[in-house]
Formats: structure tokens, C-alpha cells, sequence
């Protein structure tokens, strides 16, 4: 720095020379500043999951390997997909029957039956075609010949959060992972457990995140199954355990059901490295179904009802309905007389929880009420409950009276307290 440039610092007033030397930390503010809304835009962004494929109700045979010669690529291919559709057939028709022999069916018979053909593995050359497939038999041509119905009973929707233990931290939808990518290739429609599976995409990763299963509330759970359309929830977890960079991997997967965590079996498998952990996610999803579908026929896969929210049936609406379906000379008598259910706001003094529930069942105890839910909460203040009563303002206030209750009217609403008994009187109950 030259001594002109020194003399004209000191030259500077204090106001000039602050906002001098504050306009690198104002520039370092505004990087950080953007640096940290970038990170934030890129938390929230993009797709977090794989979309799940389209199941329907196909009966499916993975895993069916081919090696085959021909004169030709194409013809080695050609040839490797009609040897696979004829193995395929043989292991359902074992499958559903037994070890009895399946019925010979020429290649235009099971072409026709056939809904589709996945590649779960191929390599193809000038003359030789090896290759791992699945086959897809259309429910409806192919269960005719299996003699089975082209129905299954299906258990209620079910939530699908899976839950990947690796490198000692959880993950499910805050981020792409193997796991949730084994399930959304899982064809669900052979399956009895009807899976209720999402994409990853928007609120997903907020909603359906790793800590949700540490959740015991239900209300947080009647809200999330409800936007989802679901009743219930399975998690089936996967952890990896690794021996050594580049070699073995174990993986210990547990099938686990409903807002309490429930267990329903666990197993492990191995996989030779890295390479091969998509393979054992894609067996390990079929077994946890097998568990799943087990506990379903056994009934303790049934939803929890806590989670089902049920409006209470009118008394009056069924009435109604009643006389609807009745046949029309039934209509001329004279209709039962009723009576009409005020909505009254009640204030009364809720010093702890205890205090909410005695409220509400000393207001349901009085002949004419028909209901009474506190809609407002205040612990150690005053709370409002709303009271469905047959009949007036004046004659709820004198019912509350004869009970021991000061009341006191607000238009349609009352303020209730409870009155101090006398010295060596017992309290009104």
C-alpha cells in the first residue's frame, strides 16, 4: 500500500470509512447468504424415490435363466424367450399344483396367455444368448388352465415405509436408496397384502421419514394413512452390514406392522459384494411379503382401529332413512314426533387433562344430551366443549343447576363453574 493511498484512508471520514471496509463482509454476507438458500432449494428439490411399477393382477415367475445357440443374434434371442415361457409355465403350473407335470402347450398357446416379459439379465452374442427373465401370465387366459379363481382376497390398504439401515444412519424417502428402489420394483398384484406405495416426489420425503415410525401419536397417523388413502402401515426394514470394503455384505431385513412397531418376523441374507445387493433386496422383498401375507391369514395383519375415523350415525338421519325404504301406503301415518338438537357452546375451568374428561362425562350424564367434545383446549384455563342438546338454553342451564354447577347465559352459550360445598358438606357429584 502507498503512503497516498494511507493519507487518503485516514482522509476518510468514520461513516465513510466503515462502509469502506465493511463492503467485503456485506459481499461474504451475501455469498454465504446465497449458499445457504441454495442448499436449502437443493434439500427440498428434485425426486427423492423411484416411482413404483404398475402391478396389476398378473400371476409372475422370476428369475428363469436361459442359454441358447442359434445361427443368429436374433435367433438366439427368439429361441431363449420361448424356452423361458415354457420353464415359466412348468414352475407355475408346480407352483399352484404341486409336482404334478403342467399340461403341453405349444408356443403360440403360452404367447397367448403371456402379458409380458421383464429382463432381469442378458448377454447377448453373435450366435448365444444367456439371460436371467421374468414372465408374466395374464390372470384372467392362464387361471382358467390353473383352475384358480382370477380373484384374491386382498388384505385394506397398507402404507409401504421401507427403512434402510447403512453406514449406521436411516434413511427411507429423504433420499434415493436400493431399498426403497427393491420395492418400487416389486410387482405387488400376485400379492394378498393390497401395498399402498409412493414416489418419493414432493411431500414425501418430509412425511415418510426415517423418524416417522418413532411416532406413537394417532392423530399424526390418522392424517398421514388418510393422504395416502391408506388404514394401515407396514415397515419392512433392511440393515446392511459390510465385512470389509469390497467384499461380503449382510443384510438382516425384519417385517415390522402398524403405528406401535409391531414385529412380525425377520431374517438375513448374503451378498457376495456391492454388485449383488440389488439382487438380495429384490429376494428379500419377495420373503418379507410371504411374512406379511402369512400374518394376514392368520388375522394379525387386520387394521388398527384407533387409526379409523368413525362419525357417529344420526339417530334422527337413520330414522329418516328408514321411513324412505317403506313401502309408500306405509308413508300416509303420521310421523313420529321429534325433536330438534341445539348446539350449545359451554366455558368451563380445566385446571389438568383429568379435569377435560370429568367435564365431558358429567355433560353426558344429563337426560337430553346427545354429545359433548371439547373443540377448544386449554390446560389450567378455560376450555369450550360443544354440547348437542334437545332442547333450550334455559333448560340445559336449569339441569346444570340441580347439579351443583354455577351458571351463568351468554346468548347461546353457558359459563360453568362448580359451586364450593358448605363446611362438613360432601361436593356434589
Amino acid at each position: 500500500m502507498s503512503l497516498s493511498q494511507v493519507i487518503d484512508l485516514r482522509l476518510l471520514s468514520p461513516s465513510t470509512l466503515f462502509r469502506a471496509l465493511s463492503r467485503p463482509l456485506q459481499i461474504m454476507g451475501a455469498i454465504a447468504l446465497g449458499l445457504a438458500a441454495a442448499a436449502l432449494f437443493a434439500q427440498m428439490e428434485g425426486e427423492r424415490g423411484v416411482p413404483p411399477i404398475a402391478s396389476g393382477g398378473d400371476y409372475q415367475v422370476s428369475g428363469v435363466k436361459v442359454d441358447v445357440s442359434a445361427k443368429d443374434a436374433n435367433a438366439a434371442r427368439t429361441a431363449g424367450w420361448r424356452l423361458a415361457q415354457r420353464r415359466a409355465w412348468q414352475q407355475l403350473w408346480t407352483r399352484t399344483h404341486g409336482g404334478t407335470g403342467a399340461p403341453a402347450l405349444s408356443d403360440s398357446q403360452l404367447e397367448a396367455m403371456i402379458s409380458g416379459i421383464e429382463i432381469e439379465y442378458e448377454q447377448v452374442g453373435p450366435t448365444r444368448y444367456v439371460a436371467t427373465l421374468g414372465v408374466l401370465f395374464d390372470r384372467a387366459r392362464t387361471g382358467q388352465l390353473l383352475g384358480v379363481s382370477g380373484s384374491t382376497v386382498r388384505s385394506a390398504p397398507m402404507l409401504v415405509i421401507p427403512i434402510l439401515w447403512d453406514g449406521g444412519s436411516a434413511v427411507s424417502y429423504e433420499r434415493i436408496n436400493e431399498w426403497q428402489k427393491a420395492w418400487a420394483r416389486f410387482r405387488t398384484g400376485d400379492s394378498s397384502v393390497d401395498y399402498v406405495r409412493v414416489s418419493g416426489s414432493i411431500a414425501d420425503p418430509i412425511l415418510l421419514n426415517a423418524g416417522q415410525i418413532g411416532r406413537r401419536g394417532r392423530l399424526w397417523w390418522r392424517v398421514l394413512l388418510d393422504q395416502y388413502g391408506a388404514a394401515d402401515v407396514v415397515i419392512p426394514i433392511a440393515r446392511l452390514d459390510r465385512q470389509w470394503p469390497g467384499g461380503p455384505v449382510i443384510g438382516t431385513f425384519t417385517a415390522r406392522y402398524g403405528p406401535d412397531d409391531r414385529l412380525i418376523g425377520s431374517f438375513a441374507l448374503r451378498a457376495s459384494n456391492d454388485s449383488a445387493i440389488p439382487q438380495m433386496l429384490d429376494e428379500a422383498t419377495r420373503r418379507l411379503d410371504q411374512l406379511y401375507t402369512q400374518a394376514l391369514n392368520v388375522g394379525g395383519l387386520q387394521p388398527d382401529p384407533t387409526l379409523i375415523i368413525e362419525e357417529p350415525v344420526d339417530p334422527e338421519a337413520l330414522a329418516i332413512e328408514n321411513a324412505a325404504e317403506q313401502p309408500v301406503e306405509s308413508l300416509d301415518l303420521p310421523p313420529p314426533p321429534t325433536s330438534a338438537t341445539n348446539s350449545i357452546a359451554i366455558q368451563f375451568d380445566t385446571p389438568d387433562v383429568g379435569s377435560v374428561t370429568q367435564g365431558e362425562a358429567a355433560l353426558r350424564g344429563i337426560p337430553g344430551v346427545r354429545s359433548a367434545a371439547t373443540s377448544s383446549l386449554a390446560l389450567g384455563g378455560t376450555s369450550v366443549m360443544q354440547v348437542g342438546y334437545e332442547g333450550t338454553v334455559e333448560t340445559l342451564r336449569a339441569a346444570l343447576q340441580s347439579r351443583g354447577y354455577t351458571v351463568s347465559v351468554a346468548g347461546n352459550a353457558l359459563r360453568i363453574r362448580r359451586q364450593a360445598p358448605a363446611a362438613g358438606t360432601p361436593p356434589v357429584q
